[in-house]
């Protein structure tokens, strides 16, 4: 069983990166994120009424559910604007590095647990593949509203965004059916974006030049977090999660192959690090 959590864990990592990488190439990120949530909660509304027909949902499922569409309606926010401002193959790692460290990290300072050598070894090596990829200056320090640093602390926000529905996600499944909490996270993503997306004016425009990829995206997207909240339903968060972020590695190659992004070298060395270190945090901390 542990086995095939792990599998659908990777699976979900995979597309994770390619519907990534699809939004980075759009015209609008914001249009584009909002135009494929209509597709994602259309297409697996069917299956989520179904699923919610055959196990009810207590009262406490559904303000757990409408929290965490919060969350990941935050989520999806920052990383419309992450896109517009940074690279996918350095901000994509960035945000995929920041969540799996919060919560030893968190456990060492606040709590006084324990790590072992290679926790620690895992602790460092995402810390140094974050150093390479980011900018740390601050947001204001310059005044290009596409500045490195503003991507780089846009990054973290997506990260602790990640983090935070990840493990509400876990509790959330207790009372929701996963496709049911899937669809109920796009509905949140939809909100989050319907005032951006009306107000840019570009919606027919971007339906016109990528109206193929928002079709595929609606169904990826989900489709791949579906699989993770499945693989959740098998194993603890704690041991799935961190194998998700073999998706850091595929996305930095998309964004050095597919998109010609620069720094390819020390991007990939860098989402190596974070790669190695997260599963060195899972399966040795």
């Amino acid at each position: 069983m542990f086995s095939l959590a792990i599998f659908l864990v990777i699976m979900s990592g995979l597309l994770h990166a390619v519907w990534n990488l699809l939004a980075k190439r759009s015209v609008n990120h914001v249009v584009f994120l909002w135009s494929f949530q209509w597709v994602a909660v259309v297409v697996y509304l069917p299956w989520a009424l179904a699923a919610i027909g055959r196990h009810p949902v207590p009262m406490r499922g559904w303000m757990l559910l409408g929290l965490t569409a919060g969350v990941h309606g935050t989520y999806v926010l920052l990383l419309a604007n992450m896109y517009s401002l940074g690279d996918l193959s350095q901000v994509y790692p960035l945000m995929r590095g920041v969540s799996p460290i919060m919560v030893p990290v968190l456990g060492v300072v606040l709590l006084g647990e324990r790590l072992s050598a290679p926790g620690w070894l895992g602790v460092g090596a995402v810390i140094a593949g974050i150093g390479m990829l980011g900018d740390w200056r601050r947001p204001m320090a310059s005044k290009s509203p596409r500045s490195l640093s503003q991507a780089t602390w846009l990054a973290i926000g997506v990260g602790l965004s990640i983090a935070a529905y990840t493990t509400l996600d876990k509790v959330t499944l207790r009372d929701v059916p996963a496709v049911a909490l899937n669809d109920g996270s796009n509905l949140g993503n939809l909100i989050a974006l319907s005032w951006w997306a009306m107000r840019s004016r570009v919606i027919q425009i971007e339906w016109a030049a990528h109206w193929k990829t928002i079709i595929m995206a609606g169904i990826v997207s989900p489709g791949g977090y579906l699989l993770f909240l499945t693989a959740l339903q098998m194993a603890p968060v704690a041991r799935l999660a961190p194998m998700r972020e073999i998706g850091t590695v595929i996305a930095t190659i998309l964004g050095i192959v597919v998109l010609k992004e620069p720094q390819g070298w020390r991007r990939m060395v860098a989402s190596g690090l974070i790669t190695v270190g997260v599963i060195l945090l899972a399966t040795q901390g």
